[in-house]
């Protein structure tokens, strides 16, 4: 088992500035390489309905496995400011529900094997095992990556997911 993998997750609902799904998503990848984030395996691009209200637009969902010399917040960081940059704010920011539809959504994954648990960062992502719009994309790249706290493979973690059942890939 290899303890130097780095998962991102893309998500988003509403259109983006670069065209449909597959563009915006292309666009991510291009930025992510321009600052030093080496995209070396990308999930198809998923589908699936909105969670938690399935009256908003569907959520397009894929992937990454990175390499890079960031440190996890410092990731994390660059991860948010991409999200700005597409013009995400923030649902905390406009006395939203938390959810809510968003042009941009980068989660931090996992981070190699390591576990963090502070008031600014939680890893593993504490939600991820349960999404099938996460686990699915995994999964798909990546079926034996071993999740460090669960002690289970990324696709016996898809195969439990509680939410997001639909979710399936759109790309050929």
């Amino acid at each position: 088992m290899e303890d130097g993998k780095i998962y991102i997750a893309y998500g988003a609902n509403l259109p983006g500035r670069h065209g449909n799904p597959s563009q915006d998503l292309a666009h991510v990848v291009k930025r992510l390489r321009a600052l030093s984030v080496n995209v070396e395996q990308a999930s198809k691009l998923w589908r699936s309905k909105a969670w938690p209200n399935p009256d908003d637009p569907p959520f397009h969902n894929a992937v990454f496995r990175v390499s890079t010399d960031y440190l996890p917040y410092d990731l994390l960081q660059l991860l948010h400011g991409l999200e700005v940059e597409a013009g995400r704010i923030r649902s905390a920011e406009l006395g939203e529900l938390k959810n809510s539809p968003r042009v941009l959504d980068l989660d931090l994954i996992a981070f190699r094997n390591l576990v963090v648990d502070d008031s600014n960062m939680i890893l593993p992502h504490p939600r991820a095992h349960e999404r099938g719009f996460v686990m699915g994309p995994l999964a798909e790249i990546d079926p034996d990556w071993m999740h460090p706290v669960l002690k289970q493979t990324a696709r016996e973690l898809a195969a439990k997911v509680t939410v997001g059942l639909d979710a399936y890939p759109i790309d050929a």
